[in-house]
């Protein structure tokens, strides 16, 4: 049997949190400072009230309730109560942090799988895991290239910086070109970077700049690729980099400050090299100033008549 139950995702776009998805299935959605919040602000966010809002759900509806002082808005416009919809942007106090309200349906299901048998096999024999073959990737890359594009009513939800997009039917065209569907200033964004369409009951992306920039999860786009949950969608090497959620939806994310750059031996060597130049130098202007602080004690103890 299968339960039907409904995901809110909070997108942060904006605040001390930005650039993380939450997810809850909880019926009521506690924001604020305390830390019995489920949405939890640093202490030092005085702006927010420790017990700010709350998302409450009603049947398949969810509303926001106000209980902060510093008050609470919904696409700008500040409220008690209101019902949210998908793309909703909720801003906690004027200045405040800033996120995107979105749902998705996800099934549960409640069975007991099947005990083996003993003696019965539970994982696939090596001998019958086999490598996909050039002939095999070169036929699926020709299945890609093969599918049509063509108008489809579905959503498409881009949150780019501060801003989300919310587009009622497919395909869309991105880059930054003021022509394109979505206009991005990025200054890694060609002007006609990317297209995203509907096709075999999924989301693809295709790759409109020919040199293979976009890639999904680490690996380059070759021609138009399809797109699944919880896939990280780079336009560039240099971002802008999404998370593809459920229902057409794409949230920018940042990359972890945290995230350091591997250097190659060669160039730790030569990173070295300054600081050996450096060393060097310092002991001959060592080497000089004793020679001179010498001369200067010789003359002193023996003044010239």
């Amino acid at each position: 049997m299968k339960t039907p139950i409904i995901v809110v995702q909070l997108v942060h776009i904006y605040g001390p949190l930005k650039g993380e998805i939450q997810e809850f299935s909880e019926s009521m959605i506690l924001i604020g400072r305390h830390p019995s919040c489920h949405v939890l602000f640093p202490k030092d966010v005085a702006i927010v009230s420790r017990r700010h809002a709350q998302i409450v759900r009603e049947g398949n509806r969810f509303k926001l309730i106000d209980q902060s002082a510093n008050g609470t808005f919904v696409n700008g416009k500040r409220v008690k109560e209101a019902y949210l919809k998908d793309g909703d942007v909720l801003i906690f106090a004027e200045g405040g942090p800033k996120v995107s309200f979105l749902t998705k349906i996800v099934e549960r299901q409640h069975e007991i799988k099947d005990i083996p048998l003993p003696g019965s096999p539970q994982e696939p024999e090596m001998a019958e895991v086999e490598a996909p073959s050039i002939a095999q990737a070169q036929s699926e890359s020709n299945l890609a290239e093969g599918i049509s594009i063509q108008e489809v009513h579905v959503p498409l939800v881009i949150q780019f910086g501060p801003t989300i997009h919310s587009f009622k039917k497919l395909p869309v065209t991105i880059g930054k070109n003021p022509n394109c569907d979505l206009s991005m200033n990025h200054p890694a964004v060609l002007d006609r970077h990317a297209q995203f369409f509907f096709s075999q009951d999924q989301y693809w992306i295709k790759d409109l700049t020919g040199q293979m920039l976009i890639s999904i999860n680490g690996q380059p786009v070759n021609f138009q690729s399809p797109l699944t949950p919880e896939d990280l969608l780079a336009l560039t090497l240099q971002g802008p980099t999404f998370r593809f959620l459920n229902g057409g939806r794409l949230a920018e994310i940042e990359k972890s400050d945290s995230e350091e750059r591997i250097t190659a031996p060669h160039e730790k060597e030569e990173a070295c090299l300054p600081d050996k130049h450096q060393e060097g130098c310092i002991k001959k202007a060592m080497s000089i100033m004793n020679k001179l602080l010498s001369l200067i004690v010789n003359l002193w103890k023996n003044p010239q008549p």
